[in-house]
């Protein structure tokens, strides 16, 4: 289904969190010594990006699913995976390898869910009006974060098939 002009700017958050996420699985396990730039870059993009990006889905978003009794759970399932995900983030520099794979892992799942059965669902229950209202919500609220372009460093970037 196309996405809905109002959750566009959600959207492309999620593609560039995507993209974080097929970097930390194609460099994995990710060398020791690389480490600490993956955590630097992964503990910079969660401030910059996702902790608002999360904030704006609980606030905005996830209020406005609740009014669907049908879409009660799967928003439970989405605010225990932020959650989860928060306290991952919280302590970045402390995740082994293992542990960073496991954190892309579950942000990827977790974006997935959100853009095939929350977006997916409320485009088709929510009336063009309501859809409307969202929008400006939306872009308001993710004016908070920021619009880098976060370079990743050469520890962090894809590197050509070997």
């Amino acid at each position: 289904m196309l996405r809905d002009k109002s959750l566009i700017p959600l959207s492309h958050q999620h593609q560039r969190a995507l993209a974080l996420c097929v970097r930390i699985d194609r460099a994995s396990p990710i060398v020791e010594s690389d480490l600490p730039a993956w955590h630097a870059e992964i503990g910079q993009i969660f401030q910059t990006e996702i902790a608002i990006h999360f904030a704006v889905e609980e606030e905005i978003v996830f209020q406005a699913a609740k009014i669907f009794s049908e879409l009660n759970s799967l928003v439970h399932e989405l605010l225990a995976d932020h959650a989860w995900l928060r306290q991952q983030f919280a302590q970045v520099h402390q995740l082994s390898s293992a542990e960073v794979r496991e954190l892309a892992q579950r942000l990827s799942g977790h974006i997935r869910k959100e853009e095939r059965q929350l977006f997916e669902r409320m485009q088709e229950l929510m009336s063009p009006e309501q859809m409307a209202v969202l929008g400006p919500k939306l872009e308001d609220a993710l004016k908070k974060s920021a619009e880098s372009c976060l370079l990743p460093n050469p520890k962090t970037r894809l590197r050509s098939a070997k």
